[in-house]
């Protein structure tokens, strides 16, 4: 019994018991689903894990090379990797300085690309123009591929995020600093050098581009002698 101002005693004791048995079972169960909580481990983040390594150089890894040309969207020509150390988007289809080598640096999407015949890599320097160096093994020679909506690629520079290799109707190399992800110069197709063999062609390459011989809206010969009945 307890005493005291305002304390009331209970008149049915097996019924304050009862209570006090019910309050001690609540803690129970409470500190239960507590001690769950904390001791059950959460799944872990695959798409963190794989951002975090995508961001690493792989050294380990062999590395997989692929030979192809980029096709500037605005241009209409492409990337070439002249011997003075410039980079443009003036070369033809075919052209031996067009001619790249694309390795993996990662097992994301980060690659390395190097001109054929120079041996040069395209590099990115702090002014956001793209040169030739020897040696690419610095981020600055590093870009993403970004697989965009309309099937085009963007590359964006691994050291500099956020500038884009890019180039103008004239298909000089436009400052990567006012380039964006969505503009036109920035967009770029892969494409098989001419004269390369589907035979040839490895599991990672890419189709050239194909044109189809009558596009839709052409009337063809006998489209027409159809329609005119035979006449």
């Amino acid at each position: 019994m307890c005493s005291g101002k305002g304390a009331k005693v209970s008149d049915h004791p097996e019924k304050t018991g009862l209570f006090y048995e019910n309050n001690h079972r609540l803690l129970q169960f409470t500190a239960l689903c507590f001690y769950a909580q904390n001791t059950v481990q959460s799944p872990p983040n695959f798409k963190h894990h794989v951002t975090e390594q995508s961001r690493l150089s792989d050294r380990m890894s062999r590395r997989l090379t692929r030979t192809y040309q980029l096709y500037s969207r605005t241009s209409g020509k492409h990337v070439q990797v002249l011997a003075n150390k410039r980079v443009n988007a003036n070369g033809d289809d075919g052209a031996v300085h067009a001619k790249l080598e694309v390795e993996t640096d990662s097992f994301g999407s980060r690659v390395r690309i190097k001109g054929v015949k120079t041996g040069y890599y395209i590099c990115m320097n702090k002014r956001g123009k793209l040169i030739g160096k020897r040696k690419g093994r610095g981020k600055d020679c590093i870009f993403t591929e970004i697989v965009l909506e309309n099937n085009y690629t963007a590359l964006q520079n691994a050291k500099y995020e956020g500038w884009y290799m890019a180039f103008t109707r004239k298909g000089r190399p436009r400052k990567a600093s006012k380039t964006k992800q969505h503009q036109r110069e920035a967009h770029f197709m892969k494409r098989l050098p001419r004269g390369h063999l589907l035979s040839e062609r490895r599991p990672f390459d890419d189709l050239p581009l194909r044109v189809p011989a009558n596009p839709l809206g052409k009337r063809t010969k006998h489209s027409h002698h159809q329609r005119s009945g035979g006449r």
